[in-house]
């Protein structure tokens, strides 16, 4: 089976760190199929990247074409001059150029959307705009309503620069701020780990961009009155957008999860686009995608007929 061809897309404003005209990376995974008329586009989480795809990639590509995209900031996109700029509509405009992109040279295109956490926001935002036409919408452990405990969770080690000595020592790092995950076997783990990291000087360090972290950290340092106004502010922004999706919705909830709750995803299958909610046992924030079952639900959902 063939690996993913690695693509850049030249993205307009925010400028890149460098100074140059700042480009956004992507994994192309081209359907085994004849037909590449559809198409799925996957948004990793707040820390991760377009790797994080791969087995769900393999799962999809014999029906479809899979394209996982490295938000700026992680992976092999570009850093942002403006930490500040490490926002929801800076990604959101980034994945919009994409998807006229992909229209530009298939104006008959199927598009579908699988995000995780904050992928699952730019998602939302996305699906809102009509003419962007997304088909059928997945969100993986996110809807309009974020607990204020794990955001706090996450700031707690979301822009930390650590170095390690091995490979491994970077694996069990990640590993252990991530065991919202739920079970994996100590190679899934590595596999999950390997893309995030690089090595330099004989230290193996994270491969992001460490000031992502400032607009939540900014967030989450405000005085009190200021930082829950922030968070109602935020939330009636993404209930608005949510009810204004009309394309089929499903929601994947780690049963067990601090960001998104069962309550949350109640609601959100009584208004909007009224999504239908698949739960894992065991899991918390957020599923990986790698488990059988969790890529069954995906497929199953994206390519019904």
């Amino acid at each position: 089976m063939s690996e993913p061809a690695q693509q850049f897309l030249t993205v307009g404003d925010p400028a890149a760190s460098t100074g140059a005209p700042r480009r956004m990376a992507y994994r192309d995974w081209p359907a085994e199929a004849a037909d590449n008329a559809h198409v799925v586009i996957c948004v990793h989480g707040l820390s991760r990247q377009g790797c994080d795809f791969d087995t769900l990639a393999r799962h999809l590509r014999p029906h479809c074409r899979v394209i996982a995209v490295d938000v700026a900031g992680r992976g092999h996109s570009d850093w942002l001059a403006d930490p500040m700029a490490y926002q929801v509509p800076t990604y959101a405009a980034d994945l919009a150029a994409l998807i006229v992109y992909l229209r530009s040279t298939q104006p008959a295109l199927m598009i579908d959307w699988v995000g995780t956490s904050m992928g699952g926001l730019i998602g939302m935002a996305l699906a809102a705009v009509p003419t962007l036409g997304l088909r059928r919408l997945v969100l993986n452990d996110v809807g309009p309503v974020l607990q204020w405990n794990a955001l706090q969770r996450i700031g707690r080690y979301l822009g930390e620069n650590p170095r390690f000595d091995s490979e491994q020592a970077a694996a069990d790092y990640l590993t252990s701020i991530s065991s919202g995950f739920g079970p994996h076997t100590p190679e899934q783990w590595l596999a999950l780990s390997r893309p995030l990291l690089r090595e330099r000087d004989g230290r193996w360090w994270l491969h992001y961009d460490p000031a992502i972290a400032l607009p939540l950290r900014a967030m989450l340092g405000a005085d009190a009155p200021a930082a829950q106004q922030s968070v109602r502010d935020s939330e009636a922004m993404l209930w608005s957008l949510y009810d204004r999706i009309t394309a089929p919705t499903l929601l994947l909830r780690g049963a067990e999860s601090d960001l998104f709750t069962a309550q949350t995803a109640q609601r959100m299958a009584e208004r909007g686009p009224r999504a239908r909610c698949v739960s894992f046992p065991g899991v918390g924030h957020a599923p990986t995608l790698i488990a059988a079952d969790q890529c069954a639900a995906v497929s199953g959902f994206l390519l019904a007929h």
